[in-house]
């Protein structure tokens, strides 16, 4: 399975409760409540890579790893860009895309969080 690949992303992304997907800026992007959680950026091509928010002390750690970076246009809110041949099991980019689904969907209003039933720990 290689999430780099429009199928797998959304299988795993679409998940989580509450997810929608749009088509824009070249890439596949999944949102929780109309807010970005993760996108998967020219889906199918060699240079494919994909983009979450993260923690900050998990920002700096990640960022120090061969095939992540900052996240261009998102790189002042703690978001990495992940590239397909970087030094991270899948495995664990599957907790960190987990990860930014839970800090963006604790960012919503109780009320949509409700609508949408959604369960933030």
């Amino acid at each position: 399975m290689s999430l780099f690949k429009q199928d797998q992303f959304d299988k795993f992304a679409g998940k989580q409760a509450g997810v929608t997907f749009v088509d824009q800026w070249g890439s596949r992007v999944a949102k929780v409540g109309g807010k970005v959680f993760t996108l998967l950026h020219s889906p199918g091509n060699d240079d494919a890579n994909i983009v979450f928010k993260v923690p900050e002390e998990s920002f700096e750690i990640l960022t120090a790893m061969d095939g992540i970076i900052q996240a261009p246009y998102f790189a002042k809110r703690q978001w990495v860009s992940v590239g397909q041949n970087a030094d991270l099991p899948e495995g664990d980019l599957k907790t960190y895309m987990l990860r930014s689904y839970k800090i963006i969907a604790k960012s919503l209003t109780k009320k949509l969080r409700t609508e949408l039933d959604i369960e933030v720990e």
